[in-house]
Formats: structure tokens, C-alpha cells, sequence
């Protein structure tokens, strides 16, 4: 048999890699491993779940990276990427943030400055000399984010776009509903309520929407499913962690995974559009991928079905079937950067 791979050399970790199989026996087995050992099986005509399969491929090539060593912030905590040799700048603007598990994440940044963006990847909490947890958190802190970017030559303007996931999604909800300078704002599977800490702003505080640690239930491998754990935030004192996006003035794009187990992803997307549509904003668009996850990461990064939560402190399920979370993650890779195109120039 002969095998051939295209592209051929080297290429983006979001790009598609083809594996042509010719001359096999017929009934023959094939096995192909990828980077972490995983194996896809098959006879004849065969899937290969969307996973990363040569150590060549890389999401840096042709980025430059500035390390804003800030004086407006206390610490170097952001990497602002761009692309060096595609269009010329100025480039949209967007803020990427990530969730509980806090540090400085920058691989979605550098993929999205690869496709003409500049992106600032924000750490918040647990990395240098920021909080070690997000039991307070302030506003301020990221609104100097924002007008870093805006103020920022290679930045297009007049607007920024947000894009967060978990965590990281209702502090884009939160920013979006309060700061000034948000055009767009993407939320991966992210909480229409504030969770985890109180958030400040001004003369103004968002508390916690509350929890029930007995509402955790066991899987049969010992690990534990949060989905119910939280509160609703249309009831009682949590209401007041409802995050106030009707006084948003940007666009907004939700990506949900229907089978995620972290919280109720559906709920909060489609309580925020009610919201929104009952104070006479525009109806967000929200885009539900059947058999997906809580991570919904860029295309071909493996799906994280289970690991330790930060907040929980134990090993949680996160939910997602390989293939349909798989599937999810090209579409939303997609869907995202049309949506910021769109608003953003």
C-alpha cells in the first residue's frame, strides 16, 4: 500500500490534513495514530475523527508576538498577536478570554491572528502576580484591556470584539453589559449569571448565582457531573447575578454545545436573547451543535470528555461525543471569525 499526505511540509494546526490510502488489501485493517496515540480503525472506507496528526503542524508560523510588559496593568499578562506577512494593519480588535482554569492561554489568539486579527489572549487570575482565585474580581481591570486595544495603532476600531468561553463568557456578558468600546462579542458555552466570585464595577457589584453541591451526581467511573449544581438565575436572590446584558449595545454570538455537562449552556444563551429582545435589542444569534461538549476549542484539538474542574476541586465530566464534537469545533471555528468579520471590518 502507499499513502500520501496533502498538504505536504508543514501547515496551521486549524487546517485539515488528508491522508490518501491506495493499494490496500481488500478487508485490510488500517491503524493511524495521532499525536497523543489516540487510534482510528477501520476497513474500506474509513472516518478519522479531526485530531492533530503530525507534530509539523504549528499555530506560530508567520505571527510576530508583542509581550505587553504594561505599566497599566501590574504585570506582563497579555500576549497581543498579529499577523506579519498577510494583509497590512490596522487589524479588528478582539479580547480572548478563557475559563476557571485562569493562566495565560494564547494558542486561539495566535490562530486568530493568522486569519487577520489582532488578539489580545488576557490572563485574570492565577498566573504572576494576579489573585490565585475569582472570588473578587473587577471590572476596571479589564476595561484597561479594552482601551489598550482600542488606543492601540494597529488596532482598526472603533469597536473591539470579545470572544470567551466558560468562565471567560460571562465575563465577555459582563464587559459587553457595562464597558464601553465592545462592537461584537462571541460566548462559548458560557453563563448568562456571574459565577464563581463577586464582580465589581464602579458603585456597582454582581454577586454569585448560588450553588448546591448536592445536587452533584456520580457517573459510573467515580466521576462527578456538575450540570445541575447551580442555582437558576430567574429565582429568588440570584436574580441578582443576572448579568444586565440589555444594557449591551454590541452584537452577539452564542456557539452551544447541547450536550454539555459543566451548566446549562442552551438555557443561558437563550435566557440572554429574551432578555435582550424584552428591552428592545437585537435577537443574538445562537448556534446549537447537537452531541457537543463544554470545550469547544479550535478545529482538531482532541475532545476533553472528563478533567479536574478548578472550582470543584475534583475531576468533573464535560460531555461531547468524539465525532459530533468534533464536527462542532470546524463549524464554530468558522461561524466565529464570519461573525467577526462581519462586525469588526
Amino acid at each position: 500500500a502507499t499513502w500520501r499526505l496533502e498538504p505536504a511540509g508543514r501547515g496551521f494546526w486549524d487546517e485539515p490534513v488528508h491522508i490518501a490510502v491506495r493499494a490496500l488489501k481488500s478487508n485490510a485493517y488500517l491503524t493511524v495514530k495521532n499525536l497523543w496515540g489516540f487510534e482510528a480503525l477501520g476497513i474500506g472506507e474509513m472516518w478519522i475523527e479531526p485530531v492533530p496528526l503530525s507534530g509539523s503542524l504549528k499555530a506560530r508560523d508567520l505571527l510576530t508576538f508583542l509581550i505587553v510588559n504594561n505599566t497599566w496593568l501590574l504585570t506582563p499578562l497579555s500576549v497581543l498577536c498579529f499577523a506579519s506577512s498577510k494583509e497590512p494593519g490596522p487589524f479588528p480588535g478582539i479580547v480572548d478570554l478563557f475559563g476557571a482554569g485562569g493562566g495565560l492561554l494564547e494558542y486561539r489568539a495566535c490562530l486568530l491572528a493568522g486569519k487577520g486579527f489582532a488578539v489580545m489572549a488576557l490572563a485574570y487570575y492565577n498566573y504572576e502576580d494576579l489573585p490565585r482565585g475569582i472570588e473578587t474580581l473587577h471590572l476596571e481591570y479589564f476595561e484597561e484591556a479594552v482601551n489598550y486595544l482600542l488606543d492601540h495603532p494597529e488596532v482598526k476600531g472603533p469597536g473591539v470584539g470579545l470572544l470567551g468561553s466558560s468562565k471567560g463568557g460571562d465575563l465577555c456578558l459582563s464587559m459587553a453589559s457595562f464597558l464601553k468600546g465592545i462592537t461584537a462579542a462571541v460566548i462559548i458555552n458560557g453563563s448568562v449569571a456571574n459565577v464563581g466570585g463577586t464582580l465589581h464595577y464602579k458603585d456597582e457589584t454582581l454577586p454569585p448565582v448560588g450553588f448546591d453541591q448536592s445536587r452533584i451526581k456520580l457517573t459510573r467511573d467515580g466521576l462527578a457531573d456538575i450540570l445541575d449544581v447551580l442555582n437558576s438565575p430567574l429565582e429568588g436572590h440570584d436574580q441578582k447575578s443576572f448579568i444586565p446584558v440589555e444594557r449591551a449595545e454590541n452584537a452577539f454570538l452564542f456557539l452551544v454545545g447541547l450536550d454539555d455537562h459543566n451548566w446549562k449552556s442552551e438555557f443561558y444563551a437563550n435566557e440572554a436573547s429574551k432578555r435582550l429582545q424584552a428591552h428592545g435589542k437585537e435577537k443574538p444569534q445562537i448556534i446549537c451543535y447537537p452531541g457537543a461538549g463544554h470545550y469547544i476549542e479550535p478545529p482538531y484539538f482532541p475532545l476533553c470528555q472528563a478533567s479536574l474542574h478548578t472550582l470543584v476541586g475534583a475531576p468533573v465530566i464535560w460531555g461531547g461525543e468524539t465525532r459530533a464534537h468534533a464536527m462542532a469545533q470546524v463549524d464554530a471555528w468558522k461561524q466565529l471569525q464570519t461573525f467577526f468579520h462581519k462586525h469588526l471590518g
